[in-house]
């Protein structure tokens, strides 16, 4: 008996593992998308990652930093994987204040890979007086920070509609259905063919929510490709240990039973 419940235990534990990736929201409310990196297997789509990219790039970044990701993390493995080239162009593209200089002045230089994403305010007060007092979140680990993860910011920049005949909103609140109260102070950042895709492809905003949240997503987590290849691997190792364990267990209980 005691076998028995050993070999169940395994073989749900095993399954509950390898379906939880499913439930990716902890709210009901949310929308659900069957995203490519849920699940045990999962793993991110590097169209969509890239994308994501120049849709935070265009659109995100004039309000919002990533200051845990570095220009270089764009070309790394699992990520976005722009080659060595692209990278060295993308951080390029930014200035980037550096210094004391010889002459203990600070000056300007193009960026490195090796900079971090440039933040677009000098400090936090000034991100907030040009956001009229909300606070534009860093989005390094965002979808990490938020309960319900990539569904949440997916139904969030999804959910924005015209509030109800009845329901008050505060100047420069706007409705959010998937919002705790239903109130954001972000106007809605996506219409449709708002940027043009540097791969060809249509710009909706169901499109760019998708991979935009996608692009966060892997900024949260760098490493979840790698951590699912090695849970994998610790996966096939149990069952292969367990059902030894099984076989083991039943020789042994039946020498005893031989005995009686």
């Amino acid at each position: 008996m005691n076998q028995n419940k050993i070999l169940k235990f395994t073989v749900i534990s095993f399954l509950v593992f390898f379906f939880c990736g499913k439930v990716y929201s902890a709210s009901t409310d949310l929308l659900k998308v069957d995203w490519s990196f849920t699940g045990l297997t999962g793993k991110f789509d590097r169209s969509s990652l890239q994308r994501g990219y120049q849709v935070y790039k265009e659109v995100c970044s004039s309000c919002h930093s990533m200051k845990y990701l570095s220009y270089r993390n764009l070309g790394q493995k699992g990520g976005p994987e722009f080659s060595l080239e692209e990278v060295k162009a993308i951080a390029a593209s930014y200035e980037i204040e550096d210094g004391p200089n010889s002459e203990g002045e600070m000056f300007t230089r193009p960026g490195r890979p090796s900079d971090h994403f440039k933040n677009p305010y000098p400090n936090d007060n000034a991100s907030i007086a040009a956001n009229g007092g909300a606070y534009p979140p860093d989005m390094s680990v965002l979808v990490k920070a938020r309960p319900g993860g990539a569904n949440y910011i997916y139904s969030v920049l999804m959910g924005y509609e015209e509030k109800p005949a009845d329901f008050a909103l505060e100047e420069g609140v706007y409705y959010n259905k998937y919002m705790d109260g239903n109130k954001i102070k972000m106007m809605s950042p996506l219409s449709n063919d708002l940027i043009e895709y540097s791969d060809g492809t249509n710009a909706s905003v169901d499109q760019m929510a998708k991979d935009v949240t996608t692009f966060l997503t892997w900024a949260s987590e760098p490493h979840l490709e790698a951590r699912h290849k090695t849970g994998t691997k610790v996966m096939i190792y149990l069952i292969l240990l367990a059902t030894l364990v099984y076989f083991s267990m039943k020789k042994l209980w039946s020498r005893v039973d031989s005995e009686k």
